[in-house]
């Protein structure tokens, strides 16, 4: 009977556990139906335009496992705080030239049009369901908090992920949020954590929302996946392309390389900024995150004007440095005569106006 009592308690608490709000809710109703007729659903799940393996033939997820514990490199965090600029996210911009501010990872802030649009923001400490799982914001980063951002006219979420869909961050900035845009499926998480369906537009690949006459938004592919418990590609994963009146925009969420970058160049492009990730690579998961070079060569296939490289400098998620992908995308963006733009977390950018490139990570 102790045993039985033993095994029902680890039951109760496991099902307890897994049914806590921060993993979500997987998509059901109409919501799940309409998901079930796109044309890239398959075998009960999302599916790439390409064959996406999570990792190439012959690599086990024992031997990730067991490189991913092992194999970090010792420079993996910075070795003291990075000096990051104190941004004043309230500011109205001068001359109504675009701006951005990048936060680390893939957060930043965009203010264009006399509107405030923040994407995939996470100011946890880790990118995890619990607070002590997982690795931990590089020292310096926490400068901004989630408490600042009260008057956000548009939340953008690219996938489902938890170092982009943060839900104790979401559940800070939600009250004060006006209209969400994210991609098919994500909206039944934000549900589950109370948010008005009424702010909730989910867009399908190649699916677009006017928010003005002059601002548009438009859900485009992706070469990634999703899953917040057990169950993968459930909910899309997504880019996005802004569009105003005088600028263009490629937001790109996670990505693997692949000729859909190509394709949205030749239907959307150029760009005046494409934001790509360059960061949290490997040879053992080649196909759902970018090597810095590829990075460029994305940004290139979508005729972007600048490149804004992110989804590194806050988190380790991977076993590289901590600054290799941001060396390594600057020698292949100088290679190729590809404008880049490095800014210190916190900086300000003003399109066509300020874009600074200075090497602020080699700084003592």
């Amino acid at each position: 009977m102790i045993f039985f009592y033993i095994v029902a308690a680890i039951i109760a608490v496991v099902l307890i556990v897994i049914n806590l709000p921060v993993f979500g809710r997987l998509p059901s109703g109409s919501r799940s139906e309409k998901i079930h007729h796109l044309a890239n659903y398959k075998d009960k799940a999302l599916q790439n335009l390409s064959p996406t393996p999570m990792q190439p033939e012959g690599v086990s997820f024992f031997k990730v496992l067991k490189a991913f514990l092992l194999g970090k490199h010792p420079n993996k965090i910075p070795n003291k705080n990075l000096k990051v600029v104190q941004p004043d996210l309230d500011a109205v911009p001068k001359d109504n030239l675009p701006e951005l501010i990048w936060f680390g990872h893939s957060s930043y802030l965009i203010k264009v049009d006399h509107l405030r649009i923040l994407v995939d923001p996470i100011f946890s400490k880790v990118p995890s369901p619990f607070s002590f799982i997982g690795s931990k914001a590089f020292p310096g980063t926490d400068f901004v908090k989630a408490e600042q951002f009260q008057n956000i006219d548009i939340l953008l979420i690219t996938h489902d992920h938890y170092d982009h869909l943060d839900y104790q961050t979401i559940l800070t900035i939600a009250p004060n949020l006006k209209k969400i845009i994210t991609s098919i499926g994500v909206g039944s998480h934000l549900e589950r954590w109370g948010i008005p369906v009424d702010k909730i537009n989910e867009l399908c690949w190649n699916e677009s929302i006017s928010i003005t006459n002059d601002l548009r938004f438009t859900a485009v592919p992706a070469r990634h996946f999703t899953g917040r418990k057990f169950k993968r590609n459930q909910t899309l994963w997504s880019a996005f392309v802004l569009e105003t009146e005088k600028s263009k925009f490629f937001l790109g969420g996670d990505s693997g390389y692949d000729t859909h970058f190509a394709e949205i160049g030749k239907a959307h492009g150029p760009f005046d900024l494409a934001i790509l990730e360059c960061g949290q690579y490997n040879t053992y998961w080649p196909f759902i995150h970018m090597f810095p070079e590829e990075t460029v060569k994305a940004a290139i296939d979508l005729r972007a004007n600048v490149l804004l490289p992110v989804h590194w400098g806050k988190f380790t998620l991977a076993m590289h440095p901590w600054d290799e992908p941001i060396q390594r995308v600057v020698a292949a963006a100088k290679e190729s005569k590809l404008h880049l733009v490095t800014p210190r977390l916190g900086e300000t950018i003003i399109l066509d106006q300020y874009l600074p490139i200075a090497n602020w990570w080699q700084e003592e």
